[in-house]
């Protein structure tokens, strides 16, 4: 999943996209250093475990659970699997947001 979020985050680099990951790993010191060597450019939040707070507030189950949330702020997506679907969603997402903040509604 990792290799897939970074082409993600080149892919759509300068553009309105931004990826955010939340992690329930226990251990905060290895979970960095994975994140180091998986070399993840991205915010990414520690949860602390799958009981963390980020997870009880978000009603989360299962890993990965994945939010595709647009330039408004509404959740358009969870649950989303599959790289081409996740690809086809955050397309028409960012091309709606570049298009509204080129005036156009």
């Amino acid at each position: 999943m990792i290799p897939h979020e970074r082409s993600l985050v080149e892919q759509y680099k300068n553009r309105p996209f931004a990826l955010i990951g939340v992690n329930s790993d226990r251990n905060k010191e290895q979970l960095r250093k994975l994140l180091a060597e998986d070399k993840v450019t991205w915010r990414s939040f520690w949860d602390g475990s799958t009981d963390g707070p980020i997870s009880t507030r978000w009603n989360i189950s299962g890993w990965p659970t994945i939010f595709l949330i647009d330039h408004k702020g509404v959740i358009r997506h969870r649950d989303i699997h599959g790289e081409e679907e996740i690809d086809k969603a955050i397309a028409e997402m960012v091309a709606e947001a570049e298009k509204e903040q080129a005036g156009g509604k």
